[in-house]
């Protein structure tokens, strides 16, 4: 009788069942990989080699693949739930690795070039948008909506009323990416992210190429950062407020791009403060490697919050600046 509960009480132990998952670049043709995840193919398969390593694959317990976590990224809530049959929680967790993976490989394509031949092509391709010389960048800040985080949750709130973090761009007439800031909360001011930037820090210590950064009126008047007059009276300062606008939208522009290609990553809002700007700053990589590889912008009526417009110059402006934008008006007014 005894052998006979054992038998009965047997269970046979049943081994885990993985299901399959769709591929996207088998299940999409180029278009829709392009719409989806807003690369093409080939791009999607070199970015996953590229990434091989920092995402450190394994075989066990039926891994993504590369490919996989590539598409994910970008894919996530939107799509790879339901179509790749990956669970919410894996999906996270990939969002981060390949955030962290890409931000490893910040410097290789956010950057500003140092050398003379490269500052000489930016600033004739900066001249040609509207005539205004010696410009090696154009900086702005824009905010990027947060989940409202649990510890000084009022500093994350941004003139508009929701919770955001503040974050610094600097781009070139190619709208590219040249130097990023992502780590201060929504309410703090332009200016200051700037002043407290490596790249504030080094063109005060003369350590930058000679140029000029245009910024809007938000930011202090610098010899090597230059705004728009307050109230221009003169036939030049109104001159060189438009041309100063013109040029200087390229930055605008640039964010706009920027933000339509990274629409699929808005789960981000999701996410608290330290997790986002590694998703951010992931993203600009990719638009970096979007303008590099010559990829059409994505197309998107919705209305997207760009720069900071609308904020207030905390500071005097500098006599040196005033003196050197006065100089730069009057060359291109004549």
């Amino acid at each position: 009788m005894a052998n006979f509960i054992a038998v009965q009480g047997y269970r046979e132990r049943i081994g885990r069942i993985f299901r399959d998952r769709l591929h996207p670049l088998y299940i999409y043709d180029d278009n829709e990989l392009n719409r989806k995840f807003r690369f093409h193919r080939q791009t999607i398969m070199t970015l996953s080699d590229n990434l091989a390593i920092d995402l450190n694959v394994t075989n066990r317990n039926n891994a993504l693949p590369p490919v996989l976590q590539v598409c994910t990224f970008p894919a996530i809530f939107l799509v790879c739930i339901k179509q790749f049959r990956i669970h919410e929680s894996t999906a996270c967790r990939i969002v981060r690795q390949v955030s962290l993976a890409l931000q490893r490989h910040m410097n290789e394509y956010v950057f500003s070039p140092m050398d003379a031949a490269s500052i000489r092509l930016t600033k004739i391709k900066f001249h040609d948008i509207s005539g205004f010389p010696n410009v090696i960048g154009a900086v702005d800040g824009t905010h990027v909506r947060i989940q409202a985080p649990t510890v000084d949750e009022f500093v994350y709130v941004n003139r508009k009323g929701y919770h955001s973090l503040n974050i610094q761009v600097v781009c070139d007439a190619n709208m590219r990416f040249t130097n990023c800031v992502v780590r201060w909360p929504g309410s703090t001011h332009d200016s200051r992210i700037f002043r407290e930037s490596g790249l504030g820090v080094a063109f005060e210590n003369d350590e930058m190429p000679e140029g000029y950064l245009l910024g809007d009126s938000g930011y202090a008047l610098r010899p090597f950062l230059l705004t728009p007059f307050i109230n221009p009276i003169t036939h030049e300062e109104r001159r060189y407020n438009n041309v100063h606008s013109i040029t200087r939208s390229i930055v605008e522009r640039t964010i706009g791009a920027w933000k339509r290609r990274r629409k699929p990553y808005a789960a981000s809002q999701n996410l608290q403060p330290h997790r986002t700007c590694a998703v951010v700053a992931a993203t600009m990589v990719l638009h970096n490697m979007a303008r590099n590889l010559g990829l059409p912008e994505i197309e998107n009526d919705e209305d997207i919050d760009i720069g900071n417009a609308g904020q207030r110059n905390e500071h005097i402006e500098d006599n040196n600046g005033r003196a050197i934008r006065q100089m730069v008006a009057n060359a291109i007014a004549n």
